[in-house]
């Protein structure tokens, strides 16, 4: 499960590009029941955050990188992002942006993997990170998609030290690798990595890509909303035993996420 203590290494913030601001946030308001806060000036709307009962969710913001697609960006919570940069130089991975503070938020920075799979992590100042996780409406999952599995355990485990634990998926779908933080118990798995082939993953090209999974109440329904306001699904809703009832959606720039009503023990 994640958890808002956000050990070293565990998902601490999401905030999505989006070419079209207002359309974003009006479809998340309508899927996920958030509410936006604008934080630019008049009629722009080039950024704010969601809220979901008044509490941080996950942040909005103008796609603005030439011929980048619209897609959801991960951020790992990291003691020392110029410790990270080096670490993930140092196993084979690009820098996209380097280490920069946000005034006294904290300091950030983006990288993408060997393979091209996009994420950045987080060092935390004045601002922890999202403030709601794990409950309907906000983030309860991360899930990588690579054409390499083991190549991707060998990365991110040198940055992160994750730990990293295989199960068989049913009816013959392959592996699934469950992710927990370093030094930490698997009650506390944020998250799981799986490989398909690279005309699976047309998305991005062949390229390995991060989403996020969101709680949600009533799967379905979730699923009826996104199709009502202009997104698609990719796969579902499909009951997956153990975890819970799920789909594979696109917002309608074309954004990743999943939706899942978890099985509650």
């Amino acid at each position: 499960m994640i958890t808002s203590e956000f050990a070293p290494g565990s998902p601490c913030w999401l905030d999505l590009g989006a070419p079209d601001v207002r359309a974003a946030s009006a479809f998340y308001s309508a899927v996920l029941g958030w509410e936006y806060e604008s934080m630019g000036q008049g009629e722009e709307m080039e950024g704010g955050m969601f809220r979901k009962d008044g509490k941080i969710v996950a942040g909005l913001g103008k796609l603005t990188e030439a011929g980048a697609r619209s897609a959801w960006m991960i951020y790992y919570n990291v003691t020392d992002a110029d410790a990270t940069t080096q670490a993930v130089e140092r196993a084979g991975g690009t820098v996209r942006l380097a280490p920069m503070d946000l005034d006294d938020w904290g300091r950030m920075a983006q990288y993408s993997d060997p393979l091209g799979g996009q994420f950045a992590v987080w060092q935390p100042g004045k601002n922890k990170g999202v403030e709601l996780v794990d409950q309907p409406g906000s983030l309860s999952w991360t899930e990588l998609y690579t054409s390499d599995a083991t190549a991707a355990k060998e990365f991110y485990g040198a940055v992160f030290g994750w730990q990293f634990s295989d199960m068989q998926l049913p009816d013959g779908g392959g592996t699934y690798a469950l992710i927990t933080p370093a030094g930490l118990p698997e009650e506390r798995m944020q998250g799981g990595l799986m490989e398909l082939p690279e005309e699976h993953l047309a998305l991005t090209n062949g390229r390995p890509y991060w989403h996020p999974v969101f709680g949600v109440a009533d799967c379905d329904a979730a699923v009826a909303k996104v199709t009502e306001n202009g997104g698609s699904v990719q796969m579902g809703p499909d009951d997956a035993e153990g975890v819970g009832r799920l789909a594979v959606c696109l917002d309608p720039s074309n954004a990743d996420f999943v939706v899942l009503t978890p099985v509650r023990g």
